[in-house]
């Protein structure tokens, strides 16, 4: 008789919950009496919010029927908030753009040669300077113009885009419009975003250019889920470079945009990858 042995399938498991005495050896069990080989395991209990946070990668033949009964009920012992994914899946996503190229460009190019592990299900422009970019790239692309008095319409499209395209995850690469604080609640936790460093010292157009005329010394950004609060979301990403005296305004647009990408980059990787579980305002990010 032929000895068959079940696939098994690679799993990450996410959960929060109020911290206490137990809950890695209730967790570590279930997986064990499921026959759950652990390969990588982070937990943090933060003493500020009095919460638990762990990222379990398993490998088990159990079923995710079977893993979701068994976790449901060690979710109730422990108040859990938790989640079950597959390692690898790719994130379906619709990223938002206006005229600025570099993110949008880098997210296409991380997909398709990185192994970045999300799939882009389509392109949103409030302009269409970026359409040419999106259709190289083989990416539906969706004009949506925004003005004053069309917005509430624009957002309903996006909504709509959202739905139709079954996307978990949006990110605002350079996306230089506003999003309402209604659909900032309705997405919250879905919405990714990027933005250089010199805010609020440098508003307005030509922020770099008022930063080179202040002799700046630190370029910056900053990725962090969208809400309502503009700007001032749970950071999960940021990144720095130095700059002195010779740099020109041209030097400073580039560097800030290499600064850009990389962090916005970095912050969708970790987000596909489960690894970035919201703690109240701040962020946990196993990496």
């Amino acid at each position: 008789m032929n000895d068959v042995t079940a696939a098994t399938t690679h799993w990450i498991l996410t959960l929060s919950c109020p911290d206490q005495p137990g809950i890695v050896h209730a967790v570590a069990g279930m997986l064990a009496e499921h026959g759950g080989n652990i390969t990588e395991s982070q937990q943090f209990g933060d003493p500020a919010s009095g919460l638990f946070f762990m990222r379990v990668q398993v490998e088990s033949a159990a079923s995710r029927d079977e893993l979701t009964a068994a976790m449901t009920q060690v979710a109730g012992r422990f108040r859990m908030t938790w989640t079950l994914d597959v390692v690898g899946r790719r994130i379906r996503t619709l990223v938002m753009v206006s005229k600025a190229a570099h993110c949008l460009v880098d997210l296409l190019y991380r997909e398709r040669s990185q192994r970045m592990p999300i799939d882009v299900v389509g392109v949103v422009g409030n302009h269409r300077d970026l359409e040419d970019i999106a259709t190289f790239y083989g990416k539906p692309f969706h004009h949506v113009p925004v003005t004053k008095d069309t917005k509430a319409e624009a957002e309903a499209t996006l909504r709509g885009l959202v739905k139709e395209t079954d996307a978990e995850l949006v990110v605002l690469a350079r996306y230089m419009q506003i999003l309402s604080d209604e659909l900032c609640r309705d997405l919250s936790g879905q919405v990714i975003n990027i933005h250089h460093s010199f805010l609020p010292s440098f508003k307005g157009a030509g922020p770099y250019r008022q930063a080179h005329d202040r002799g700046v010394k630190i370029i910056g950004a900053t990725s962090h889920y969208v809400t309502g609060d503009l700007d001032e979301g749970p950071i999960i990403e940021q990144d720095v470079e130095r700059v002195d005296h010779s740099r020109t305004v041209e030097d400073l647009v580039g560097i800030g945009e290499d600064v850009e990408r990389r962090t916005l980059a970095r912050a969708v990787r970790w987000h596909a990858e489960r690894r970035v579980l919201l703690d109240g305002r701040r962020t946990v990010v196993f990496r």
